[in-house]
């Protein structure tokens, strides 16, 4: 029996946010990693083969805001789930890549558990 944890990597430039996101899905079990920008992401991606799940913010500074960083994970990583949040106001399906969640922002604990859960099983 395989006892890895599935990696889940939290893009949010909110540091609060971002903390908070990283602390409910290490609660749930999952590893984590966590970026400040697309452009960090990216980097992580790269590095690392063992992601799961990206959760992004939309609204991020930078060259690339968290529904481009979406689109580029689904190129690059098809096997990667993608699950996009914003306080913005709500994003369609046809917004988000093939397979993309949204979650709207408030979120509560127990919803963004179930959404990891759903999304990279533990």
């Amino acid at each position: 029996m395989n006892s890895r944890k599935s990696v889940i990597l939290v893009v949010e430039d909110e540091v609060l946010i971002r903390m908070m996101a990283v602390a409910v899905a290490e609660d749930a079990g999952f590893e984590v990693l966590s970026a400040a920008s697309a452009k960090e992401a990216i980097g992580i991606l790269e590095s690392r083969s063992d992601v799961r799940l990206v959760f992004t913010d939309i609204n991020m500074p930078g060259s690339m805001d968290g529904l481009r960083l979406a689109h580029a994970v689904r190129g690059r990583w098809p096997p990667v789930e993608l699950l996009v949040t914003s306080a913005l106001g709500e994003v369609t399906a046809k917004d988000l890549p093939v397979r993309g969640r949204f979650l709207a922002k408030p979120y509560d604990h127990s919803t963004l558990t179930k959404a990891f859960q759903q999304m990279a099983g533990v």
